[in-house]
């Protein structure tokens, strides 16, 4: 849901969505790099290259409309889980 989030708003390249996957939790390259290619391969993405000022041509990930459609999806989802936690959390430990 965080790849799909960031591109959402503006194409991003691989190392730069690494850089911002990474603010918001502890990740590496060798685990983005599969999900962008899952993505892609599901239709949710798409690619292009474009010459770097700073070094090689770069592959930028575009979202596409059924990319949209999903990332809308899976926030609904996630905004469903998170609260059921959070009631869970609420009401656990009354007795401590």
């Amino acid at each position: 849901m965080l790849v799909l989030l960031i591109v959402h708003d503006k194409d991003k390249y691989g190392y730069e969505l690494v850089e911002e996957v990474s603010k918001i939790v502890d990740v590496n390259e060798g685990t983005i790099y599969p999900i962008l290619k899952r993505l892609t391969n599901e239709g949710y993405f798409e690619t292009y290259l474009e010459e770097s000022k700073e070094g090689p041509i770069r592959k930028y990930y575009r979202i596409t409309a059924l990319g949209k459609k999903r990332c809308k999806e899976q926030k609904k989802e996630w905004c469903t889980f998170a609260s059921s936690v959070n009631n869970f959390i609420k009401g656990s430990g009354k007795n401590e």
